[in-house]
């Protein structure tokens, strides 16, 4: 697997979850980041008619036009559309990284992403409360014990079956190294072998990034399209 691969955004907080061109040294916990803190949150605000645009390119326009929309606001996501397919179309942001990631608190980061209804029913209220709690005042650390504590109690729900979203715009932004990266789709499993799935054996076009803090293990499949129809860059190898 070439170190660009190895170095993918995966969302995982699904998410997003994210493994955004990690080092060995910054997987190990030994994490130099130019974003070590929250940015004013004005830095992660977007005007709203841009907010849901931008979510509607997550997926191709026969999805997406009929998909709900959330937007961020100050207090968390808000409803902005309503939609009749039962998709719910969002832009993530930095936090849905994992604890270590360096782009956590990166406030250029967006991320759209559209959910399937079953991903929407049970993925998405992870970002939901994590964006909550962020916007709230919560540390890093705090938010992490947070839902931790919620899996525990079981007030978040484990993936259901045939959760999935598409992370098709070209207008992503993932990080100051990845920027846009790939079109790609994600499928949220309960924690599972990746082997049962073929992930990251020669030739598998599937690739997985287990997130314990969600309770989850994310198989992620890379596609050769934006959602407007266009042409993306080829994966590169070694």
């Amino acid at each position: 697997m070439s170190r660009n691969l190895r170095g993918i955004l995966v969302l995982s907080g699904l998410a997003l979850a994210l493994m955004l061109c990690l080092t060995p040294q910054a997987r190990s916990g030994d994490v130099k980041t130019d974003y070590p803190k929250m940015a004013p949150v004005e830095q992660y605000m977007m005007e709203r008619n841009a907010e849901i645009a931008l979510a509607r390119t997550a997926a191709p326009p026969s999805i997406s036009k009929d998909a709900d929309v959330m937007v961020l606001g100050r207090r968390g996501y808000e409803s902005a559309a309503k939609g009749t397919n039962g998709f719910v179309c969002i832009v993530e942001r930095s936090w849905t990284a994992n604890s270590d990631d360096p782009v956590f608190w990166n406030p250029k980061l967006r991320a759209p992403i559209c959910f399937n209804p079953a991903a929407a029913r049970t993925y998405l209220p992870i970002v939901v409360r994590k964006t909550e709690l962020i916007l709230g005042g919560k540390s890093k650390e705090e938010m992490f014990e947070t839902i931790r504590a919620a899996f525990d109690k079981k007030e978040l729900p484990l993936p259901e079956r045939n959760s999935m979203c598409y992370m098709m715009s070209s207008q992503q932004y993932l990080g100051d190294e990845a920027k846009r990266w790939h079109p790609h789709l994600m499928f949220f499993v309960p924690l599972a072998d990746k082997n049962s799935w073929g992930a990251g054996v020669t030739g598998s076009p599937i690739i997985s990034a287990p997130d314990v803090d969600d309770h989850l293990i994310t198989f992620m499949i890379v596609l050769g399209k934006w959602s407007d129809g266009t042409t993306a860059p080829p994966m590169k190898s070694e």
